[in-house]
């Protein structure tokens, strides 16, 4: 749920390398690609099958594709152009999938920079990747690395439910396709043998790509580097024909960004999956930690990592999108074979290692100085001290409940490393839930203990539950997290959920539970196709145990969910895998269900009732992923999924990306059908949805951090609306 899956924060990242995560894929893959492919992998192709050399930059040695310039002289690379059809099972027409092929695109590529001799500034014509390799060492004009024509190799790749899914504006007609990247990858070289010597390209149409296979760790327009089962050096990108309105970026600049990729790191090894238990395969290029330069438009900043490129969605650090939204950035339009061309802006190895300039490449002027170092977010020491007081105090929280509320995720993180008591939050604050209570690994199936904060007094903590609770608060302990894989395969092991959940509720006196479990946890198995009448293991044994729950405790236990956008939102376009799994789920608990809550962040572009295409971010995307719920929806396109009545669902936001301006316009539309300017998302119901409860955030600590931010401008902001009844009867609680 939090800005990564470090740790138990949910929507995590490093912790899908933890083993459960790998064994998920694993199993997967092994079902949909063969054991061979998977069993394959040796270690002696990671140098690739594409020439290298090594480049002795200001601080370090690094890899880079050709041949060394001392030697002088022309390198040809013998190349493989694989042009990939796309099919989705999870969208047929007439018994037959729907397709993407890029086939058609094949004359553009050839005919662009990437083959084409193309003039980049005073210097002489020649390809893209042999320009930015002179660009990078500055050598004789007499050396040169150059891509040959390339053998052509078509490829058709299905992609199962549950690995993509297709997203088509309404208005213009246009496709964009979200793809598993590694699950593609597999694929492909299922189908291609070891080629020595030569570099494989592979070219999807309007395709971009999640990575870990996990759709919540979005998004890039392809991956690159060496595949470790066959030794093959590739890059995987794609063409950009006609694509639906949110796309920025044009024709070849998807494909020149991933082969400038590979440039900076040719050995790069796209299916490891970092953690801090296993360093960075030695082959790789590795640089000093680098910060986002200052780009004009850029929604990025802070720190990207020591790797070329981001390490997760493979972006140059000139790329200006906001995290989790399709990659946009600088290009040049230049002209080759008799067309103009978008070509991306990227950063040269010299601004990662400090080198002297140029930085950027092909605008040389667009960075003008080295990467700053990295010096944010290093792990900082717990003090345990008491929170110091505010800078600004919060806003007092007045009147009578009227159905709206402010809710939050509460982690005991104060500032500086010290220990925020729940009694000292802000009053704004309705519905304040714990993080976390996750899956015990010494225990049987099922087993759940409290995991909070280290340093934390418990007893303290149950006092301050108790003074929340008699101050009208209400307090759960949210179950599960970013990172923490739960299975509840084995009906057998329900009673080891159940004891241990009551065990902690009873203890603490939690006024009820709330469900955080994420991908890959309850993904829906092969075949599971009816929300209703659920097949997976888990899904139906954790229905039935929280029914088991809400027995024992009686009609006050609070039950409520935390989707990520790909387990309710993604239901839409595509039901099955990791898409949607939240239905049958909130199918089975509709009648114990206090509410529903999706985050709205760490999630992939997706598709509205007005069928257009929208990505986290702005009020439209809030709008329209909500309304799905608000207003129900066709799941895959098929059965439809109900209305859940409005006073049982809110709006998930990250206080690390969201802003207060972005959540009250949110809250203003919802509530009151009022748009903001420039919002083209147009309700399903003009007048908006009095009843619905308000917004969740991950974290009231983060909250608390910046000054009451969203408190004390949200919170005034959902109390302050009437208390009515909305003529379709989903009035406030």
């Amino acid at each position: 749920m939090g800005e990564s899956k470090i740790g138990h924060r949910p929507g995590a990242r490093d912790a899908w390398a933890s083993g459960r995560y790998h064994q998920f894929l694993m199993k997967t893959a092994r079902f949909l690609l063969t054991a061979v492919s998977m069993l394959a992998a040796v270690t002696a192709y990671g140098q690739g099958t594409a020439p290298t050399f090594q480049y002795k930059t200001a601080q370090t040695t690094v890899t880079l594709p050709g041949r060394d310039p001392a030697q002088s002289g022309t390198t040809v690379i013998p190349t493989i152009l694989v042009p990939l059809r796309l099919q989705f099972e999870a969208r047929r027409a007439a018994g037959t999938p729907a397709s993407l092929d890029a086939a058609a695109d094949v004359p553009q590529v050839l005919r662009s920079p990437i083959f084409s001799k193309t003039a980049f500034g005073a210097d002489e014509p020649t390809q893209y990747v042999d320009a930015m390799l002179h660009a990078t060492t500055r050598a004789s004009t007499e050396w040169h690395t150059l891509l040959s024509r390339p053998q052509v190799r078509p490829l058709t790749v299905d992609i199962p439910v549950g690995y993509g899914y297709l997203l088509t504006s309404r208005r213009t007609g246009t496709t964009l396709a979200m793809v598993d990247a590694e699950y593609v990858q597999r694929a492909i070289f299922q189908k291609i043998p070891h080629e020595d010597g030569k570099l494989v390209i592979a070219l999807t149409r309007n395709t971009a790509y999640y990575t870990y296979g996990d759709a919540t760790v979005c998004c890039t327009w392809g991956t690159h580097g060496v595949d470790q089962v066959t030794g093959n050096s590739f890059v995987l990108a794609s063409y950009l024909g006609a694509a639906p309105p949110l796309v920025e970026e044009r024709d070849v600049q998807p494909l020149t960004e991933q082969l400038a990729e590979w440039v900076n790191d040719p050995l790069h090894d796209p299916l490891f999956h970092l953690s801090y238990r296993h360093p960075v395969p030695a082959a790789e290029n590795t640089v000093p930690a680098w910060t986002y330069p200052p780009i004009e438009g850029a929604e990025r900043h802070g720190c990207g990592g020591d790797s070329p490129a981001t390490r997760y969605t493979l972006e140059d650090p000139l790329n200006t999108n906001e995290r989790s939204d399709l990659p946009a950035g600088p290009a040049q339009v230049v002209h080759a074979g008799g067309s103009a061309w978008h070509v991306a802006d990227v950063a040269l190895m010299g601004w990662y290692t400090g080198a002297a300039g140029p930085y950027s490449f092909p605008d040389a002027q667009l960075v003008q100085s080295a990467a700053s170092p990295c010096t944010a977010r290093h792990h900082r020491e717990e003090t345990n001290q008491p929170a110091p007081p505010p800078v600004i105090a919060a806003v007092p929280s007045e009147g009578s409940k009227n159905g709206h509320e402010l809710i939050g995720y509460w982690t005991g993180d104060g500032p500086q490393g010290s220990i925020l008591r729940l009694r000292d939050i802000s009053p704004q604050w309705d519905v304040i839930i714990v993080a976390f209570a996750n899956v015990n690994h010494q225990a049987p199936e099922g087993t759940l203990k409290l995991d909070v904060r280290q340093g934390l007094d418990l007893e303290q903590m149950k006092d301050d539950i108790a003074w929340l609770k008699s101050h009208g608060k209400k307090v759960l302990i949210s179950l599960g997290g970013g990172g923490e894989y739960f299975s509840l395969a084995q009906p057998a092991s329900i009673p080891a959920f159940v004891n241990s959940v009551t065990q902690i509720v009873s203890e603490y006196g939690f006024d009820g539970i709330d469900l955080d479990f994420e991908s890959p946890s309850l993904v829906l198995d092969p075949g599971d196709t009816d929300f209703r009448h659920p097949k997976t293991a888990s899904m139906v044994n954790l229905i039935a145990a929280l029914h088991q729950l809400r027995q024992h405790f009686g009609p006050s236990f609070m039950l409520t969910l935390v989707p990520e956008g790909t387990q309710i939102p993604a239901g839409y376009p595509s039901y099955g895998g990791q898409f949607g799994t939240y239905l049958p789920l909130l199918w089975g608990v509709r009648d114990i269900l206090s509410f529903v809550d999706v985050q709205d962040y760490n999630t992939p572009p997706l598709q509205g009732l007005d069928g257009e295409v929208y990505q986290l971010g702005s009020v439209n995307y809030d709008a329209a992923m909500t309304e799905l719920l608000l207003h129900g929806f066709p799941v895959g396109g098929a059965d439809f999924f109900p209305p859940i009545s409005a006073d049982k669902v809110a709006v998930g936001f990250l206080t690390g990306t969201a802003t207060p301006q972005l959540v009250s316009g949110a809250m203003q539309y919802l509530i009151t059908g009022k748009a903001p300017a420039g919002v083209t998302y147009k309700l399903r119901h003009t007048g908006g949805y009095p009843g619905m409860i308000g917004a969740m955030f991950w974290t009231i600590d983060d909250d608390r951090d910046e000054n009451y931010d969203f408190s004390n401008s949200v919170g005034p902001q959902l109390h302050g609306y009437p208390n009515e009844q909305h003529p379709d009867g989903s009035g406030a609680r």
